[in-house]
């Protein structure tokens, strides 16, 4: 936020912004995920970050932009959560649920470490991280587009060996 020019008490308050919004959009969509499809609740909530981080981009950097973008981040972060257990849980059952979520959740620190160290390289090389965050829509796009087809059923197990 400082590096587009806005005071750090507009990044501290976009954070607190995101923080909140998690919290109510988590539990919302774990209530959601229950009634409707979260193959598609998932597609909708990775394209959503992909239209944030757009808009983000293509409005002027004011403080209402960051706390729209901070809000809309919020909505769909740790929304996703919930919905990717619960997919889990159809998918493969419960009894080896921790390890599957684990394996989920490890992907997605290994994505979070790559995002992170290469977004500073790219802001390094050019003094901006636009490109970054183009490259983070594009990732939402294509997100949403692999969910869609995956069926929210259980997998079909091959039969134990006699």
């Amino acid at each position: 936020v400082t590096d587009i020019g806005l005071p750090p008490e507009t990044g501290a308050a976009a954070l607190m912004t995101i923080g909140v919004v998690n919290i109510i959009s988590a539990y919302t969509t774990g209530v959601l995920g229950g009634r409707f499809s979260k193959v598609k609740m998932l597609s909708v909530m990775y394209l959503s970050r992909a239209v944030f981080i757009s808009a983000m981009l293509l409005a002027p950097p004011t403080e209402l932009t960051i706390y729209i973008f901070a809000a809309g981040m919020g909505l769909s972060w740790l929304s996703t959560v919930p919905l990717t257990s619960g997919l889990v849980a159809v998918m493969f059952g419960t009894q080896y649920m921790t390890m599957l979520f684990g394996f989920v959740f490890f992907g997605h620190q290994i994505g979070s470490f790559f995002g992170v160290y290469l977004g500073g390289l790219l802001f390094d090389e050019t003094g901006s991280y636009n490109i970054v965050w183009w490259i983070g829509a594009g990732l939402g796009v294509f997100a949403a587009l692999v969910h869609l087809p995956i069926s929210e059923k259980p997998v079909q197990r091959a039969p134990l060996a006699p």
